[in-house]
This record gives C-alpha cells, sequence and structure tokens, in this order.
C-alpha cells in the first residue's frame, strides 16, 4: 500500500470516527432534550392543574360568602309559593265537587235540579267567580316563584362547576348578566349601573369571565360598605373597539393606597378582616386575564373610589385543521 492510500485511510477513519462521534454526541442531546421537554410538559400540566383546583377553590368560598344571601334569595320566592300552594289546597274541595258533579250530570245519574242546588251551594260557601280570578294568579304565581328558585339554582351550579378549560366564541355580556343574577342579594343595597354596549364574540372561557365578574363586583361592594356615609354605587360597564373588549368597574368606595395597588394581586394578600377574604380573589382575575391574553389597569384613591379596567383582545376562534397540525 503506497504512502498516499495509507494517509487517505487514516484520514477517512479519523473522519468517521468525528463523525460517528458527532453522531453519538447529537443523539444524546437529542435524548436529553426530549426528556427535558417531557419533564417540562408534565411540569406544566400540572401548574395547570394546581390553577385549576386554586379556582376552584376560590369559587367555593366565594360561595361560601354567597349563602347567606342565595338561601334568602331562595326563601322570597318558596314562601309565596308555599302559600299559593296552601291557597289552591283550600280550594280543591270545591273543585272536586264541581268535577264530581259534571262527571254524574255526564253519566245521567243526576238531576238537572240536583246540579242547579249544588252549584248554589257551594257558590254560597266559596264565591265560583272568586275562583275564577283567583286560579289564575295562584298558578302563574306559582310558577314564576318556582322559574326564580330554579335560575338562582342554575347560576350556582353555572358558577360553581369546574370548566376552566371550556373555550369557545362566546358573548361576555352573558357573563356579566350571570354575575348580576347570582349575586343579587349582596348587591341589592348599592346601586349597580350597567352600561353595556353590543360586543362583538370572542373565543374565550366564558365560566371564568363570569368569576373575573363576580369578584370584582364582590370586592367594589366591600369597599362601598367601607363608606357609610353615602350610597353604595357601581358602575359597570362593557364596550369594545376594533381589537379589544373592555371590562370597566367604578365604585364611590373606600379606595385603596399605594401598598394595596401594588400587592392587589398577590396571592394571599387581603384588606379584609381575618375570615372574611382568602386573598386570592384578585390573584385569580389577574390569572384568568392573563390567560386571555389582557390586561388589567387600575387607579385608586383613598376614599375617592377605584376604576378597574380589563382589556380582552377580541380573538376568533382557533382553526381546527391548525390546532390538529
Amino acid at each position: 500500500m503506497s504512502n498516499v492510500d495509507h494517509n487517505y485511510e487514516k484520514a477517512y477513519l479519523r473522519e468517521k470516527a468525528a463523525r460517528d462521534e458527532l453522531e453519538r454526541l447529537l443523539e444524546d442531546k437529542t435524548r436529553a432534550l426530549f426528556n427535558a421537554n417531557q419533564a417540562l410538559e408534565e411540569k406544566i400540566e400540572l401548574l395547570q392543574n394546581q390553577q385549576a383546583v386554586l379556582m376552584q377553590t376560590e369559587k367555593m368560598a366565594t360561595l361560601g360568602t354567597l349563602s347567606a344571601g342565595v338561601a334568602h334569595e331562595i326563601n322570597n320566592p318558596l314562601a309565596y309559593v308555599t302559600s299559593n300552594l296552601e291557597s289552591i289546597s283550600y280550594l280543591k274541595p270545591t273543585l272536586v265537587t264541581l268535577l264530581q258533579l259534571a262527571q254524574k250530570q255526564m253519566s245521567q245519574s243526576i238531576t238537572e235540579q240536583e246540579v242547579v242546588e249544588t252549584i248554589t251551594k257551594l257558590d254560597s260557601a266559596l264565591s265560583l267567580e272568586f275562583i275564577l280570578e283567583d286560579l289564575d294568579e295562584l298558578l302563574d304565581d306559582t310558577h314564576e316563584g318556582l322559574k326564580r328558585i330554579s335560575a338562582i339554582v342554575t347560576n350556582l351550579l353555572s358558577f360553581a362547576r369546574p370548566k376552566n378549560n371550556l373555550m369557545a366564541m362566546s358573548d361576555v355580556t352573558e357573563s356579566l348578566d350571570g354575575a348580576i343574577k347570582l349575586l343579587t342579594n349582596q348587591l341589592k343595597n348599592s346601586k349597580v349601573e350597567c352600561i353595556k354596549e353590543g360586543l362583538p364574540l370572542t373565543y374565550c372561557n366564558l365560566s371564568a369571565i363570569n368569576q373575573v365578574f363576580v369578584n370584582l363586583l364582590l370586592n367594589a361592594k366591600y369597599a362601598c360598605d367601607l363608606m357609610t356615609e353615602q350610597y353604595p354605587h357601581i358602575i359597570v360597564k362593557l364596550f369594545a373597539d376594533t381589537e379589544h373588549i373592555y371590562i370597566e368597574i367604578v365604585d364611590n368606595g373606600y379606595g385603596m393606597n399605594d401598598e394595596t395597588m401594588n400587592r392587589i394581586f398577590e396571592p394571599f394578600y387581603t384588606t379584609k378582616p381575618v375570615g372574611q377574604g382568602t386573598g386570592m380573589g384578585m390573584a385569580i382575575v389577574y390569572s384568568i386575564i392573563k390567560e386571555h391574553k389582557g390586561d388589567i389597569y387600575i387607579e385608586s384613591s383613598i376614599q375617592q373610589g377605584s376604576l378597574i379596567r380589563c382589556s380582552l383582545p377580541i380573538l376568533p376562534e382557533p382553526d381546527s385543521d391548525l390546532e390538529k397540525g
């Protein structure tokens, strides 16, 4: 073998060895990167699950705050439903007698004279005209009361159920309407003014946005309660431009100092007395708004009230084919 061939073989073997080593290193790095990516995905999933649990826990704490008011909201229609059913029970013997009388007349087992006499006695005991006038109202009021109870329970269940990953094209106005219904009793002593423009649909988690409204309204109500010398006034505005939907809540409450404004989104930070707040309300609001790629702006001064504005980008529904790819 010539020196040229020998040198060529040595060079080839060196190059092959270097190439093999490079491929091995690349394979090791690829494997390490894959394992790191898998670990990162698992941590992200764990973090998302923990966040979902935290949001659900905050919902349960909020429901605890609402429970007394909800009981009152249910008791009111329940009281007149019960009263109406008692009235209908009082009318029942007369109605049953009339039906039995109709059956007898159809079977011709009673004379016309007996029918007239029986109806006359019934009318003397309890005016048939009164029954005709009262029965529709009793049934309508009972139906309305049961519908109101059903709506209250539906709103509670809708708020309480964990729907943290349910994204769809939705109208944010529905979240505001649901929150107002849910907080009817809590806000009954406040003037709540809702100014709603027609909003475009956006890709969002409507249940999570509902929680944003509930938390912001409860905070506004608490701030207003601290100002005992004036009537609580809360203004809620919903409006949009070409790129964003805006949620704006203004109150004439106590307001916040600089420290509170700087720490308002910190988990477990609260200015409420022990037992009255979890300190997670605004942290949850911040998390939800950021998940929707939005921003929060706050203006507040002590004894001058607060303004909180959340902006949400108007998002189209993702293309399912692109998601699969």
